[in-house]
């Protein structure tokens, strides 16, 4: 029997897999599509997105096929600095495309003894008390402890389970790909700017090579969404929108996505669980779709390890929807909202104009930039200390800095008293005693995805706190 299975090979999917390998769990991960993807839906990571990679010690694979951009500006387009002293040391956006992401995250699952198998279709699925079929199309059956849908927005996990997807379908489509221009550089720049003025989902952004990142709002929605475009819609588009066509050609792909917005009503059944979009849709707008699934994985990766490893307190694996949920609800809010403001009804761009003076205002910007950056996130964990349920930032300590003991994917008890104990945990949570300036409280306990289950200085509180999310104590 197979630990976990894992349905989808796309960044949520592989991220869950590498988190799972560095427990120790044997995880499969079945992709129906062949080959990977080339087409970018997204073209970046956010600010949490990049702490979560340098806590798994993997930032530097991808700042060297990235670019680093300012970490504002991006609320439904607003063109407007980003605040200043973000409360994390990457106060940045990378720009990475997501074939890039997709390859780098699959490379450190199966450098980690995860098993990735593409062409592996699933139709089927039964769960019992101990495990989960799952049926492919070939008629193979595979067996399981749990099972992961990360297989996207027409997710076949979440159909197969029943789970009801509420929401709103979508009322219209961007047309998107990557194509050879024709007309001048300076020529597509002023035409291009010109139409933004009013219209914020067009633009045409050179790649290099004389390809160009063309993206324009399409009359209607598509019959069949699942069927990519054609040149001759690009071109009738950009006529409609631009009054020409770029001479555009010579495509190397074509997409579309629409605005639909849903969120799944429950991430867990019995055995299985939903991660990413297959969880939630929402529009595209301040390009938080990968990071939210990315992030779903980080949150869900040692809880369901936990749960297989036999160690997981009653509750742990449930979390994950307690906490997940509201995050994507709040991202399908905020991206309702922008697409909104990118509209051209008169009303619209009045809301969008006052929205503009108002993010001039210090407090309004670091607010909507936190917000589409993951940085706002506080997990219920109930009363306490300002920190608890917040991701810890990366500090400076003596042995280095705290996102490099965070590597292994453990518990982290930072410990400024150097009396403090996990005795009996310590199979599960390091022990890390360093006086810590910056931290400014006297011990925190980390939970794996780094966020701050514990703040204090009492043992007897600590060892009352421990159990909830690191299962009972051993020896």
């Amino acid at each position: 029997m197979i630990d976990v299975l894992v349905v989808g090979a796309g960044p949520t999917g592989t991220m869950l897999a590498g988190e799972l390998r560095l427990h120790g769990v044997q995880v499969r991960v079945l992709e129906r599509d062949t080959e990977p993807t080339p087409v970018v839906r997204s073209l970046g990571l956010h600010v949490r997105s990049i702490e979560v990679m340098d806590q798994r010690g993997l930032l530097e694979r991808f700042l060297e096929h990235g670019r680093r951009y300012p970490a504002g500006g991006f609320f439904a387009g607003i063109d407007k600095p980003a605040p200043v002293e973000l409360d994390t040391a990457h106060a940045y956006v990378l720009g990475i495309p997501q074939p890039v992401t997709d390859r780098l995250l699959t490379e450190r699952a199966l450098e980690l003894g995860a098993e990735v198998e593409r062409g592996r279709e699933l139709v089927g699925l039964d769960q019992d008390d101990h495990g989960v079929t799952a049926e492919l199309a070939d008629g193979t059956r595979l067996r399981a402890r749990h099972l992961v849908g990360c297989d996207g927005g027409r997710s076949t996990v979440r159909r197969l389970l029943g789970v009801p997807f509420p929401g709103e379908p979508s009322g219209t489509d961007t047309l998107i790909g990557e194509m050879r221009v024709g007309a001048e550089p300076e020529t597509v720049a002023a035409v291009v700017a010109e139409v933004r003025e009013t219209q914020k989902r067009f633009g045409a952004g050179p790649l290099g090579d004389g390809y160009y990142r063309v993206g324009v709002p399409a009359a209607d929605v598509a019959g069949d969404r699942s069927a990519p475009p054609t040149l001759e819609e690009f071109r009738r588009q950009l006529e409609a929108w631009a009054g020409t066509d770029f001479g555009v050609h010579s495509p190397r792909w074509l997409s579309r996505f629409g605005d639909a917005t849903r969120l799944a009503e429950r991430y867990r059944t019995g055995r299985v669980l939903l991660a990413g979009d297959a969880a939630h849709i929402h529009p595209p707008v301040g390009g938080q779709g990968l990071n939210l699934g990315v992030q779903d994985a980080f949150n869900l990766g040692w809880k369901l390890a936990a749960e297989v490893n036999g160690w997981a307190p009653e509750g742990l694996l449930d979390s994950y929807h307690a906490e997940r949920h509201p995050v994507a609800a709040d991202v399908l809010n905020n991206t309702r909202a922008q697409m909104e403001l990118l509209s051209t009804a008169p009303g619209p761009r009045a809301v969008r104009r006052l929205l503009a003076e108002l993010v001039q205002f210090e407090d309004v910007s670091r607010h909507l930039t936190e917000k589409v950056t993951a940085l706002n996130i506080r997990y219920d964990f109930g009363a306490g200390h300002e920190l608890l349920g917040r991701r810890m930032r990366d500090v400076p300590l003596r042995q280095g800095r705290l996102y490099e003991l965070t590597r292994t994917g453990r518990g982290l008890l930072l410990d400024g008293t150097g009396r403090l104990s996990v005795s009996g945990w310590s199979d599960r949570v390091d022990h890390v005693v360093d006086a810590g300036a910056k931290l400014e409280v006297p011990a925190m306990l980390l939970r794996p995805d780094g966020h701050v289950a514990w703040v204090g200085e009492d043992q007897q509180d600590l060892f009352d706190r421990l159990p909830r999310w690191f299962g009972a104590a051993t020896g």
